[in-house]
């Protein structure tokens, strides 16, 4: 691998913002609402991958979110808006007040052409889905007490809403309330204490479950008014549930961060009498559970520690190895950190701030493994506030470090940086154009005089930056299909004459810069681009997949290099493709063309493309057994692959020169020590 001075950074205190809803959209399809307010979509078939992100704003967190009309995607919260996302350009398309105060829960009907949303004021406000907006259709009768859970029954005629110390059937039709049940709230050991139903589900047979604040699931025959059965799953709330498409299996999630799954099981063998039974416990979170969703083949929960847990269903999957792993997605699959790797300058993206450090220094000189002593610490430039409830979108550091720009969903900010010795002066670029205000993705050229400004229209704006902290817009590249999907990734070469954009859609673009057209488009791939970069000398692009697929396309030539076919050809090691957090940062070695710098949350690799590809049979991450061999026998056993797991959890890597390494961590620990408490619990022995 060769080695490398290493500024191992820890100060980016990253937070996971926790899930408070989700909702699938089978059988690819997942979105997760946040307590920051953004929205991430996730594709289920495509390794999990965090597809799309909505940035999050102060005043709409939601509640809840629904699929309806096909994929359109609709949210509420305590704002009182029904708001739709625009999954093309990533951002809010409409709000629509919906005038009963703030919105607990939502759901839609089995067509997918209404939506119900439950309201504070008791009410239940049913909406037809329009192919272009929404409009209010009619109220069903208002009760006393908000609403705080929906769920519509598969006929499409009734609707279960739970509220506190009630549940009740309304018919759609009519609007009138046909039944109310009481929830038992003894269990609590208060008889005066809210029993709060967080979750309902209406099954086809007509049973109701619900999920409550006294920790019971309890399961209701709808029609006759009675309990049907109790089951007590934890001493303090169970917050959600969800049941499969078959009706055969209920998933529900607890206070304490536990996930229990019940089955509806023979009462004993042969016999047509069927119970719902209690049969499998997991323990993945540290706090609430307060969102589930039962999928075919997994269970996937959402808690306020910030973690999305995948559990597949061991009876559902067929392969017994990387298919039934679970997988936890802690980390964002994009890029936070910004380099400025000629003034050593990180800039670090907060949801509402941005963070500017200086690199520490050392003089001394040491081996293998060695931890060197500081000579100058690390220092704490600037802090940079965005004002306005909108989180920022983007954010990047100019090479030289003069330049800090950054984005929300309405507004562009370009900042010009001077350093001299202690002193720091800021200036704030007035007037940028009113076309690159919705950008969704920036980078600076090399050279820091150009500035590039994704749209969330597709389109690339292209501002030349002057000494003086002017600028002029220079010209817009349009993308040669008639996607408007945003684009997500950007990369341009060392030389200034090319740049590679991807789409939400998938499709890669190249650019040519020097006469402000399009060059040509990468062949399509299946899965999503989750990282890319252009070689500074052979300007061949680099491209990373969800799948982990790893193509080099030669720009100049417009076709794939002889390396990336001989990769297709061979197949890449089993475990390298069986790794389950993306490829989110690309870079090159300045001095050594044949090397490439890729990193996930859990590794770093330096891919050398002048040694052969590793066998399946072969040990992918070798590097502590090559170092106990002889000089011979590390050249013979040695293979493309050069992986490092010394430091993880990993948010940035990047090369700062031909010697020097920056790796930035976030320790698990480091977050967990910042999470509110949990619910308390009893252990034996303490």
């Amino acid at each position: 691998m060769g080695e490398f001075e290493v500024h191992r950074v820890r100060l980016f205190a990253f937070l996971p913002a926790g899930v408070r809803c989700l909702s699938a959209n089978p059988p690819a399809r997942l979105a997760a609402g946040h307590l920051d307010g953004s929205v991430k979509i996730y594709n289920l078939q495509a390794n999990s991958f965090q597809e799309k992100v909505i940035a999050g704003h102060e005043t709409r967190i939601p509640e809840a979110l629904c699929w309806a009309g096909g994929d359109r995607l609709f949210g509420v919260g305590l704002s009182g808006e029904i708001v739709e996302y625009d999954l093309e350009k990533l951002r809010v398309r409409y709000a629509l007040d919906a005038f009963g105060g703030p919105l607990w829960s939502m759901a839609t009907d089995p067509t997918g052409s209404q939506l119900a949303v439950g309201c504070e004021d008791g009410s239940i406000k049913l909406f037809c889905i329009l192919p272009e907006k929404i409009q209010f259709e009619r109220s069903l009768d208002r009760q006393k007490g908000r609403i705080l859970s929906l769920f519509w029954h598969p006929s499409g005629a009734r609707i279960a809403a739970g509220s506190i110390d009630f549940i009740r059937v309304f018919d759609v039709k009519s609007g009138h309330a046909v039944q109310r049940l009481l929830v038992d709230r003894h269990l609590t050991g208060s008889h005066t204490r809210e029993c709060i139903v967080w979750s309902v589900a209406f099954l086809s047979d007509g049973t109701i479950v619900s999920a409550d604040s006294s920790g019971k699931v309890q399961f209701w025959d709808s029609e006759m008014g009675t309990l049907l059965q109790t089951s007590v799953v934890s001493s303090s709330a169970v917050l959600s549930l969800a049941a499969s498409e078959a009706e055969d299996s209920i998933v529900v999630g607890t206070s304490e961060g536990s996930v229990y799954q019940f089955q509806l099981l023979p009462v004993k063998a042969g016999s047509a009498v069927r119970q719902w039974v209690r049969t499998k416990p997991f323990q993945h979170h540290t706090h609430d559970v307060r969102a589930v969703v039962h999928m075919a083949t997994a269970l996937i929960s959402g808690g306020l520690d910030g973690q999305l847990v995948i559990r597949p269903l061991m009876e559902k999957v067929e392969s017994r190895s990387y298919e039934a792993a679970v997988r936890k997605v802690t980390f964002p699959h994009r890029c936070l950190v910004s380099c400025a790797r000629k003034a050593r300058l990180l800039l670090f993206q907060h949801p509402q701030h941005l963070e500017l450090w200086k690199l520490g220094a050392t003089r001394a000189v040491g081996g293998d493994g060695e931890t060197l002593p500081v000579s100058s610490p690390p220092e704490h430039l600037l802090q940079l506030k965005n004002k306005g409830p909108e989180h920022l979108r983007s954010s990047c550091i100019s090479p030289c470090g003069t330049w800090i720009a950054y984005s929300t969903a309405s507004r562009l900010c370009l900042y010009r940086v001077q350093l001299a010795g202690e002193r720091l002066a800021l200036q704030k670029i007035p007037k940028l154009p009113k076309v690159a205000c919705a950008a969704q993705q920036l980078l600076f050229s090399a050279d820091s005089t150009r500035l590039f400004v994704a749209s969330d229209r597709g389109s690339v704006h292209v501002l030349k930056l002057l000494q003086s902290g002017a600028w002029k817009h220079l010209h817009t590249l349009q993308p040669s299909s008639e996607s408007t999907e945003a684009a997500l990734l950007l990369a341009v070469s060392a030389d200034g004459s090319w740049l590679a954009v991807a789409s939400g859609s998938g499709q890669v673009s190249v650019f040519d810069l020097q006469k402000a057209k399009p060059h040509c488009v990468v062949p399509a791939y299946s899965c999503p681009v989750t990282a890319l970069a252009i070689h500074p000398v052979t300007n061949s692009l680099v491209v990373a997949h969800s799948d982990q697929q790893v193509f080099e396309f030669s720009i100049p030539e417009k076709a794939y290099t002889p390396w990336s076919r001989k990769v297709q050809q061979q197949g890449l090691h089993r475990d390298w493709l069986e790794r389950d957090t993306p490829i989110t940062h690309i870079a090159f070695h300045p001095q050594r063309a044949d090397q490439i710098l890729l990193h996930d949350t859990h590794m770093f690799c330096l891919l050398d493309k002048a040694l052969p590809l590793p066998e399946d049979t072969a040990v992918l991450c070798n590097q502590p057994s090559l170092k106990q061999l002889s000089q011979t026998a590390r050249r013979s056993s040695a293979h493309a692959f050069k992986i490092c797991k010394k430091y993880q959890p990993l948010l940035f890597v990047d090369l700062l020169d031909e010697k020097s390494l920056v790796v930035v961590e976030r320790p698990v620990m480091h977050i967990k020590a910042q999470l509110p408490p949990p619910v308390f619990q009893k252990k034996f022995g303490t």
